[in-house]
Order: C-alpha cells, then structure tokens, then sequence
C-alpha cells in the first residue's frame, strides 16, 4: 500500500468549504417580503382577512410551515395580527421604508427538525452509557416538569435540563455544545414569538409523557426504542408548534377537514 508524504502535500490542492453567508434570506424572511410587497399593492387592504392558508401556499409556492413562520414575523413587525380561530388580519399598511423583514432567528421547524436528527443520534451513546444515577436525574426532571405545569408555569428550565442531560450522557463535549445551543435557539425572537401562541398546559403536558417514553427506553438500554422516542418527540414538538397556527379553514359546517 502506498504512503502518502502529507508534509509535501499542497494544502492549497484541498477544496475548502465556502463559508456561510450570515446575511442569506431565510425563506420566512422572503415569504414575509413578498406578503408585505402584496399589501403595500393593496392586495390585502388594512383590517382584512389575509385569504385561507391553503391559498396563501399555493399563490406563493411555499410550504405550511414556512408560511406561518412568515406570518409570526409579521406580526412580530406589527404588519400582521394572528387571532386563534379566526384567522390572519392586516393591522396596518406595510411601510415602504421597511419592505425587508429583518433576521429574527433561525426558521422554528428547520430548528426541531435538526434536534430530531442530532439528538436521535446522540441518545445512542446516552442510552449504551446510562448510569442509574443518571435516570434518577433524567426522573427529576420530569417531577419538576409536571410541578411547574401544575402551578401554571411552563416547565422550560427543567426541559432544557432534561435534554441537555442526555446530551451530556453522551460523553461527546462537541454534541452537548451543539444539542444545547439548538435548544438555547428557542429563545430567540420568532421562537418565542411562536411559542406564545402554541404552549399550554395540554402541550407542556404531552412532552412530559414523551420525556417518560424516552427515560423508560435508556433506563430499559433499548437502543432504537430510545431513538424512536427522542425523534417522536420532537416531530411531535414541531407539530405541536406550527398546529396552534391551523387557519380557520379547518372546520367547515362544524366538521372538520
């Protein structure tokens, strides 16, 4: 087999990655700009309705998820006001000296769905080197979790506990930085924004049965059952965070769709 001689080796023979443009358009921040462009033409006329969400997606080419994340930063911006089972109006006239939606954070579901592929990794070596102290914690957690929901107040400190619990029990420094600085994004404004609208009692309380689902698994070594969990959980977290957006079209004749 033949040695290479890396030390003669021209480094600048190897292809480096292109670094990544910080100002690159999310695809929220166009979504918003070409909704915004639409009711500065008079399209959407102050207090209307914006037309069904279904339409919205089809006229622009988008996803759902997309959509509403454009949506939430309109009405961060105050373009926007979002009623929960009514629909989308327009609050004011777009001004024409702010047509470009500013960076308010990372897209919410791009966020889950990169959780859902690092950390349904990471809980492998999390669940081959769980100790039993680790599940009483990973079980305190979740206690406190509960309390908090049943005083009314959202759980996030003892969440963010949990998960960055797991991470640790990886073993891996690297994963534990990434995997908490990904849950840390949810603290940003769009993310919070969103949360305000999608996070209760009921919701809070359907991830702490999927926290139990997880901590059963690692307690119980089963590698895939413990993947399946964690990537369960934060699909369903993601769900749970765009559905509290569902446009009223959902039901029509009290039926739904």
């Amino acid at each position: 087999m033949a040695v290479v001689a890396f030390a003669n080796f021209p480094m600048d023979a190897v292809p480096m990655a292109a670094p990544t443009n910080a100002s690159e358009r999310k695809p929220y921040q166009k979504i918003a700009d070409q909704l915004r462009n639409y009711i500065l033409q008079g399209d959407f006329k102050p207090g209307s309705r914006l037309p069904p969400e279904r339409d919205l997606t089809q006229r622009l080419g988008v996803s759902r998820p997309s959509l509403r994340e454009a949506l939430i930063a309109l009405e961060i911006e105050g373009v926007v006001d979002i009623k929960m089972g009514s629909g989308v109006y327009v609050r004011t006239l777009a001004s024409e000296g702010a047509n470009n939606t500013v960076t308010l954070g990372e897209s919410p579901s791009e966020l889950m769905q990169a959780r859902a592929l690092i950390e349904g990794e990471a809980i492998i070596l999390a669940c081959l080197q769980a100790k039993k102290s680790d599940c009483r914690y990973l079980q305190e957690c979740i206690d406190a979790m509960r309390a908090s929901i049943e005083k009314g107040f959202p759980p996030l400190e003892d969440d963010r506990k949990f998960h960055h619990r797991l991470a640790k029990m990886s073993g891996n420094s690297a994963l534990v930085r990434i995997i908490t600085g990904l849950f840390d994004e949810r603290h940003n404004p769009i993310s919070a924004h969103l949360s305000k609208h999608s996070e209760n009692a009921r919701t809070w309380e359907a991830a702490v049965i999927e926290h139990e689902a997880i901590l059963r698994a690692v307690a119980q070594k089963d590698v895939l059952g413990a993947q399946t969990s964690m990537r369960q959980h934060l699909s369903c977290s993601e769900n749970r965070w765009l559905q509290a957006l569902e446009p009223e079209e959902r039901t029509t004749n009290g039926q739904n769709k």
